[in-house]
């Protein structure tokens, strides 16, 4: 187990962090986003023993010469004013499915008048995302709005205050003494990049995880991960502009998935949907079968869609790199030639180089206009470093904080963490996890043991119960697999129908739960009435 480590020296550390204050700014650079291209440094191994700088304390969580760290390009920092001190201060870092339901929860319970606590949300987006939902904005099926709704508009009744910020640094002040005695009551200090300094009682961290590119030659420069708003969006663009180029043509569009898990299945069904006969989508996966941990009933049911539109799986192999196709590269069934037989690109290609997990298996090439990622992800933490500082922060090796039974990270009992950021086991001694019901489950319990930890009351262990698994194939096609009926898999119309009441209910608020419910009913009943006049349209144009 590797470690985040705190300094002993507050000066020490002011004229190392000095040295690398630009680096500082891209931590934590996609809790918000969700993921991203910059990333912290991560454990390629267990026992690489990686440890984190924070800026030290020594008294009562008071800045430490934070202002000597901000560069002459740098706004001064600024300390936040809470509305009211003797409150208890929460932030909450990430406004994902932990960071937002967490905030929302508390804001639920029920307080004493001098308990209260003060919440301050802070994000780099202005909108939460819906991850579950994302595949829809490919089939149109859904608006950016009701997946993607502004903070703003989902805090305007609580006493919430959101920060649209990036974290550059922590803080914390809360850990235990050597000698097992508290080295300070408040909880710590949170830096932003905009110069803002907020103090805290206690902290949340919901940073959420992005898209790990770093493992193969050309995916960081090549490839569009699936996880972001703004990577639909990204995706979305991108197929519309080659459908665009195409049309009329006789060339067909070629979208290579990397991965078969859960998010490289959904993609693929929805792309393949999407461009029908005008494309053609190939999966690619290590494994010999797709979405190894599903139910046998949601894989069996992703199998069918998949062959049914034609998607090329070619399992057993992993991408060796990826790499732009010159001119004399590219094939002519993917790009047009002139009357003088010059090779003419209307967009750019790329090659995949796949390497068989087996010896006896031949590699492959294949070329691609699109190439999507979905394997692999990292906790955005800050950046690690090797030090020999007496108090730390227990990390596992993809660099998330290790938490006990409550959810408090190991050692410092003012930090909560959740989702993607702790390393929390089930009873089985498996890592939970990084899927939205998880993290659901775990804002639940986090904003309920923060109700005890102010009010002095007992914490609940957290336990994570498996609702069962659910996967869009499409539109008007999905699959789930409800543990609560052992072998039941619905499907189709029916499994489509079911997964959308069930995000339906799991929306944020009741407001906006009600704004989406009349937008979908309505929708439904438009595509009703088309399917109708088209029927219609046959039967009489028959007749």
């Amino acid at each position: 187990m590797s470690h985040i480590a705190l300094t002993a020296s507050a000066t020490a550390t002011v004229v190392a962090s000095h040295r690398r204050a630009k680096q500082w700014s891209t931590l934590f650079p996609s809790c918000w986003r969700s993921r991203g291209t910059n990333s912290s440094l991560v454990a390629n191994s267990p026992r690489k023993r990686l440890q984190l700088r924070f800026l030290a304390s020594g008294e009562n969580g008071g800045n430490g010469g934070v202002g000597a760290e901000i560069s002459e390009t740098e706004k001064a920092p600024a300390n936040f004013v809470w509305s009211d001190n003797k409150k208890p201060r929460v932030c909450i870092l990430g406004g994902g499915f932990g960071g937002l339901y967490t905030a929302l929860r508390l804001e639920s319970l029920e307080w004493p008048d001098d308990k209260k606590p003060q919440i301050a949300l802070v994000d780099q987006s202005e909108r939460f995302v819906f991850k579950p939902m994302l595949y829809e904005l490919l089939t149109g099926e859904v608006d950016e709005w009701e997946i993607a709704p502004r903070f703003s508009d989902l805090l305007a009744n609580t006493s919430v205050q959101f920060f649209k910020d990036r974290v550059k640094f922590l803080h914390p002040s809360d850990h235990w003494g050597m000698n097992g005695s508290k080295a300070s009551s408040c909880g710590g200090t949170v830096h932003l990049e905009s110069g803002l300094l907020i103090e805290y009682d206690w902290l949340v961290l919901a940073l959420g995880a992005e898209a790990k590119l770093d493992v193969v030659p050309g995916a960081a420069e090549f490839a569009i991960p699936f996880s972001t708003l703004e990577d639909a969006l990204k995706v979305n663009n991108k197929l519309t502009t080659l459908e665009r180029k195409t049309f009329g043509k006789d060339f067909q569009i070629s979208v290579a998935v990397v991965g078969c898990g859960y998010s490289g299945v959904e993609l693929a069904a929805t792309v393949a949907e999407r461009l029908q006969n005008r494309g053609i989508v190939r999966a690619i996966n290590v494994a010999t079968t797709i979405c190894p941990n599903a139910p046998p009933g949601n894989r069996e049911a992703a199998l069918k869609v998949l062959s049914s539109r034609k998607v090329e799986l070619l399992l057993g192999y992993f991408v060796r790199c990826i790499r732009r196709v010159s001119e004399l590269e590219s094939s002519d069934t993917l790009t047009g030639v002139d009357e003088n037989c010059l090779v003419v690109h209307d967009f750019e290609k790329y090659i995949l180089e796949l390497q068989p997990a087996e010896r006896e298996v031949q590699s492959k090439i294949i070329e691609a206009d699109l190439v999507l990622w979905t394997v692999g992800s990292k906790p955005p933490l800050p950046q690690l470093e090797p030090s020999d500082a007496p108090f730390v922060i227990p990390l596992n090796a993809r660099g998330q904080a290790e938490t006990d039974e409550t959810l408090r990270v190991k050692g410092h009992p003012r930090i909560f963490a959740l989702g993607d950021s702790s390393a929390l086991r089930d009873s089985n001694g498996r890592i939970l996890p990084a899927t939205a019901q998880v993290a659901f489950q775990q804002a639940d319990f986090t904003g309920w043991n923060l109700w005890a930890a102010i009010n002095g009351r007992p914490l609940l262990p957290f336990r994570f119960q498996n609702l069962g698994e659910m996967m869009t194939l499409g539109r008007n096609d999905a699959a789930i697999s409800p543990s609560f009926v052992e072998g039941l898999t619905l499907e189709g119309p029916i499994g489509h129908t079911a997964r959308k009441i069930a995000y339906l209910i799991r929306l944020p608020t009741d407001e906006h739960r009600l704004k989406v419910g009349i937008s979908w009913l309505t929708k439904s009943a438009i595509d009703s009435v088309s399917s109708l006049q088209s029927t219609l349209s046959r039967v009489l144009s028959g007749s």
